[in-house]
This record gives structure tokens, C-alpha cells and sequence, in this order.
């Protein structure tokens, strides 16, 4: 039987390194000592792939990746997998964190291939990098009538002997035709004015049909909090109160209460704050348990945005919610942000790792630690049961992973549970908070899930934005807010200083004085790789609030320099908008303009804000005129 290439023997040493643990990105080093053979993008591997004519596997995933770890332990880890895939190819692992070029133009081949997509993308490659197969996760064995990686290989395998001029061809056909399809042209004529006046009406158009009025949110499972679509309902309703007060009624109503659905749902973490990466079933309950830096910067602009429209401190709750857990949990000693934190964790009893460890609860477990009388209030008001409590859908828990175990969702508010044990709202408000605290300072004692220390660029420019934003909007909350677990109650002031900490780690660690250039990530130094569109477009917005919220010239000037230098770099003279790369790395074989607003902002629709806004605060018709184009 096939054992795993990964685990250190007796001796603590490994028994297989390869080329990733040069590299410094989290999971490229996770992989390092699987038995497969990998090598970093680069020329080294593309050269062997020429020299040698081999196809080459490009696996691409990131370290907090629950999928990807299951892959891994099935078939990277496996020595007869592993044996076949080093025979056979030139195998290649990419952080899609540190590289989303690379990640980008070969999800959007499998997209357009399979139909789907996700991570891990696995891919095959000519030795020109010109990819004839791809798909996501693929399971170690033939399954269901599907057929499993070790197949997969083969069959590849054999059709390279047999018919590598035809996929050659292939490869090179596929690229010629994402290429036409993946740049939009600019509108002509007067073509911009009417899709300027129309596209938000046809957006929330489109978001108020799909409006789920039983459980808030757009569309069924699974279910992803997408704060842009949110952003652009508010937006909505600024332009619709005035004129047409009944339609903004009812978009302030969806956008309520779809706030309100996710931070009662289990997708929020009431015991430490901060949102999880999507829910798995409808109910907003049980989440996929990964944490993001790009959601919960996001989300706590989009929870602001709600404060400031209704003056409604539950939002305001949730907005301390997210900051104080990434100020607690997620902060580099010199300031910057941490990337994410896994889904996965190390159950000490089982002895192996399970999504979710972390943060899931026996109904013995909250007894014993909040004790009898307080696990009975806190159990009712988040649904805890001897049973286990995720069977609020067929979704919910379809592998039955966590029978006996409760995902925390409040199903009651604060009001029916003092109502309910005839208590007042303000002791059972304390009372929640005190056993959220409690079961913190326990769970604390768990292994935690792994802990992606790389520093992205972009992503610390949507944080630099949420907490000048809080900063500022913050300090309208009258009474000033009280600590209530997980939240700190801290000062706004103290929000303000961590956005001052974030931009000067970026400004020490990840941008060239000299050549005015961001580098896209940071773990143990500056990344050899260089920072894209969306890094600069979301740093400069990061430091465009940090100007209004500190008044500090110098923000100001940083993100003109670094505006001037997106224009040089990603800007399209012939139809307007940013590429997302340079176009300088020829390994990259499509230049992709991305036009879609999705878990990420797309940089264009980042860019577009900025530039107005520069235009304003400059005086230059120049800035206003790149926005609107």
C-alpha cells in the first residue's frame, strides 16, 4: 500500500523535499515535501517541459483551501500517484493568492471548457503553456462513473504519446479564441452615457428578483456574502429616496434585511467576530469556515454603509465585530494584514484534522463551560442542541460530518429570549456576551486552524479602507458603545491607527521608493512578484479614506504617485479600463481585462472611484475624465 511522502518519520525529517521550499509563499511550503516532484512557475519547469516534451500539470490552489488539502492527502502525498505524475509530466504548484494572473487565465480555460470552476484547479498544459484539459478537484479513484486523478493521468498521459500534435493544436486554438473573448470593447458613440444611465437600474433590477424574502441574501445555496452587490443596492436607494420613496422603502428593506440574515447566521463567528467565506446551505448557517482578509474588510464597509443609512447600532456591532477580530487575530507585528485562516483544524481526539474543529461546539462542551443555568439561555438563543443543531437544511450537513456538533445561529433575537426567561433585554444582552467571552478564552486552548501570514497588497488596501471608514463614521455612535464580546469597545481613534499601521507596512515592505512599484505580497520579504492592477487600485483607495479621515497630506500624495503609475502600467489607451496585468511577463498568454465584480472587486471598478475622486480633491478634469472612461 502507497504511504504518505509528507509526514516526517520518526526522526522529525522529512522523507521528500522538492523545489517549493525555497519559496516563501504558505502553500507552495505545504507542499514541499509531497513525494510529486513540483516545481514553482517559472522557466526552470518550462524549460524541462521543452527539453524533455512532456506536458506539464499545473496545479493551482491556496493554503486555506479545504479542497485543496483533501487533494493533497489523496494523491500529492500518495508515492504511486506521485510516481506516475513525475514519470509523466512537469508538475507545477501556483499560490492563485500570489499569482492570480496565472490563476486567472487558466480558470477562465476551465470556465469556459467544464463550465465550473473552482480551486484546486487542476490543468494540463502543452510545454508551451498552452492548456487541452482542466478541471477542479479530481478524487484519487474512479468514483460514481467519474473517473479519479490516478485515470486521469493515464489517459492523458497516453494521449500526449498519440496525439500531441492534435492537442498542441488545441491548446493554440482555445488561446486564440479566449483572447478575442475575454477583453470588453469600449462602447461607441454616445454608447457610455446610456449604459451610465441604465446598468444600475438593470442591476438591481436583476437583484431584486432574485432577493430571497424568506432568508435574505440573492439566489439558493450555497450561499456567499457578496458585499458589491449590496454596495450597489445602496446605491440604488441614495438615487431612488428622494423620487420614488416606495421603491427605495423596499431596497432598504432587502439590503436590512440581508445584513441582518448574515450576522445572526453561522457564517458570522459570534464567539471571536469576523465572517466566514460562504454558507453551504441557505439558512446562512453552516459556513465553508475559511476566513478571508478580502470579505471582512469588505464586509464591514458595506455593514457601515447600513449604520450611516439607518442609524441602527446593530451594524455598527457587526463593523466592531470584523475589525476587532482582525486586530485580535490577523495583524502582522508591523502592522500589516494576514491573508486568511483555514477551515481546517487538528482535532486532538480523532487525531487528524476536520473543517471546522475550530469552531464547533458539543452541547456538553458549552454546559461544562458556561454551566447549567447560562447554557440553557445561550443554547436557546443560538439553537445549541444535544443532537447537534445543523439540520436546518439537507444542505446543511450532507456527509454528516457534524452529527452531535452546533454551528452557532442566533435563531431568536434578544428580545424574545429575555421575554422568554423573564429577564431584561440589557442582563440577557450581558449574559451572551459574557459566555461568547467564556467559550472564546476556551476554544482559545484548541489548535487553531493554519494561519496564511503572506501580506497582499490589494487586500490591505480594502483594510486600510475599512478601518479610516469606521474611523470616521464611528464616531457618530451616541452612547459611545460598551465592550459586548466579541467586540473591544474601543475608541474610534484606535481604528484610525490601525489603517495607519497597515499603510506604512506597505509602504515599508511592499512599495519601491525608486520605481514608484508595489510588489503583490509579503511573507518573509517583499515577493519577487509584482503587483497588479488590483493592488494598486485598492492600496490607492485604501489611502484616499485614510486622507479623509486623517487629513494627512502625505496619503494624498502616495496615492497620486501610485494612481500615475496604474495609469502607465495597466491602462488601456485604445478602449478605456485597466488590464489587470502589465503585459510584460511572457508566461501569461492572455492580457485579461477583468469586467466582473465579484468576491474581489474587479481593479477598473475600484480605479473608476478613485479617479473621480482624485479628479475632486485635485481640481483635474484629466482624473474625472480616466473615471468616467
Amino acid at each position: 500500500m502507497a504511504t504518505s511522502g509528507g509526514e516526517p518519520d520518526g526522526k522529525g525529517e522529512h522523507r521528500h523535499t522538492n523545489r517549493l521550499e525555497a519559496e516563501e509563499s504558505p502553500y507552495l511550503l505545504q507542499h514541499a515535501h509531497n513525494p510529486v516532484d513540483w516545481y514553482p512557475w517559472g522557466e526552470e519547469a518550462f524549460e524541462k517541459a521543452r527539453s524533455e516534451d512532456k506536458p506539464i500539470f499545473l496545479s493551482v490552489g491556496y493554503s486555506t483551501c479545504h479542497w485543496c488539502h483533501v487533494m493533497e492527502r489523496e494523491s500529492f502525498e500518495n508515492e504511486t500517484v506521485a510516481a506516475v505524475m513525475n514519470e509523466k509530466f512537469v508538475n507545477i504548484k501556483v499560490d492563485r493568492e500570489e499569482r492570480p494572473d496565472v490563476d486567472k487565465v487558466y480558470m477562465t480555460f476551465v470556465q469556459a471548457t467544464s463550465g465550473g470552476g473552482g480551486w484546486p484547479m487542476s490543468v494540463f498544459l502543452t510545454p508551451d503553456l498552452k492548456p487541452f484539459y482542466g478541471a477542479t478537484y479530481f478524487p484519487p479513484d474512479d468514483r460514481y462513473g467519474l473517473p479519479g486523478f490516478m485515470t486521469i493521468l493515464n489517459r492523458v498521459s497516453g494521449l500526449w504519446a498519440s496525439k500531441r500534435t492534435e492537442l498542441a493544436d488545441q491548446g493554440a486554438t482555445v488561446i486564440e479564441q479566449l483572447a478575442d473573448a475575454v477583453v470588453p470593447a469600449l462602447p461607441e458613440g454616445n454608447e457610455i452615457e446610456t449604459l451610465a444611465a441604465s446598468v444600475i437600474e438593470e442591476c438591481a433590477g436583476h437583484f431584486e428578483r432574485s432577493f430571497d424574502s424568506a432568508r435574505g441574501g440573492f439566489g439558493s445555496a450555497p450561499k456567499f456574502p457578496r458585499p458589491c452587490e449590496l454596495n450597489l443596492l445602496v446605491c440604488q436607494y441614495m438615487r431612488k429616496k428622494a423620487d420614488e420613496p416606495s421603491l427605495a422603502d423596499k431596497l432598504l428593506h432587502i439590503i436590512q434585511f440581508t445584513l441582518a440574515a448574515m450576522a445572526k447566521g453561522g457564517i458570522y463567528d459570534h464567539v471571536g467576530g469576523g465572517f466566514h467565506r460562504y454558507s453551504v446551505d441557505e439558512h446562512w448557517h453552516v459556513p465553508h469556515f475559511e476566513k478571508m482578509l478580502y470579505d471582512n474588510p469588505q464586509l464591514a464597509v458595506t455593514y457601515l454603509s447600513g449604520f450611516q443609512l439607518t442609524g441602527d447600532r446593530r451594524w455598527a456591532v457587526v463593523v466592531r465585530g470584523v475589525l476587532d477580530y482582525l486586530r485580535r487575530d490577523m495583524m502582522h507585528p508591523d502592522g500589516g494584514l494576514y491573508s486568511a485562516e483555514d477551515a481546517d483544524s487538528l482535532d486532538p481526539v480523532a487525531g487528524k484534522k476536520g473543517e471546522g474543529t475550530f469552531y464547533i461546539w458539543s452541547f456538553d462542551e458549552i454546559d461544562a463551560i458556561l454551566g447549567p443555568a447560562k447554557a440553557k439561555i445561550f443554547g436557546s438563543h443560538y439553537y445549541v442542541k444535544r443532537e447537534g443543531n445543523c439540520d436546518l437544511s439537507a444542505r446543511s450537513d450532507p456527509h454528516k460530518e457534524f452529527v452531535g456538533k452546533n454551528c452557532l445561529i442566533e435563531r431568536h433575537s434578544v428580545s424574545e429570549t429575555a421575554t422568554q426567561f423573564g429577564v431584561g433585554e440589557l442582563e440577557v444582552e450581558k449574559l451572551l456576551a459574557s459566555c461568547r467571552q467564556a467559550l472564546h478564552e476556551a476554544r482559545a486552548k484548541r489548535p487553531r486552524p493554519h494561519l496564511d501570514n503572506k501580506v497582499v497588497a490589494a487586500w490591505n488596501g480594502m483594510a486600510i479602507s475599512a478601518f479610516a471608514l469606521a474611523a470616521r463614521v464611528l464616531k457618530s455612535e451616541s452612547p459611545p458603545v460598551e465592550p459586548c464580546f466579541p467586540v473591544d469597545g474601543v475608541d474610534p481613534s484606535e481604528y484610525l491607527s490601525v489603517a495607519h499601521k497597515a499603510a506604512e507596512f506597505v509602504r515599508q515592505h511592499l512599495w519601491d521608493d525608486a520605481t514608484g512599484l508595489l510588489r503583490r505580497s509579503f511573507c518573509k520579504g517583499p515577493s519577487s512578484v509584482s503587483g497588479f492592477a488590483d493592488d494598486y487600485a485598492c492600496v490607492v483607495a485604501g489611502l484616499l479614506d485614510l486622507y479623509e479621515a486623517s487629513g494627512k497630506l502625505d496619503c494624498l500624495k502616495w496615492a497620486t504617485q501610485l494612481q500615475e503609475r496604474m495609469n502607465e502600467l495597466f491602462w488601456d489607451d485604445k478602449a478605456g479600463g485597466y488590464y489587470s496585468t502589465s503585459g510584460k511577463d511572457p508566461s501569461i498568454l492572455l492580457r485579461v481585462k477583468e469586467d466582473y465584480d465579484g468576491a474581489e472587486p474587479a481593479a477598473s471598478s475600484i480605479a473608476a472611484s478613485n479617479l473621480l475622486r482624485l479628479g475632486s480633491m485635485l481640481n483635474s478634469d484629466a482624473y474625472k475624465t480616466l473615471g468616467v472612461t
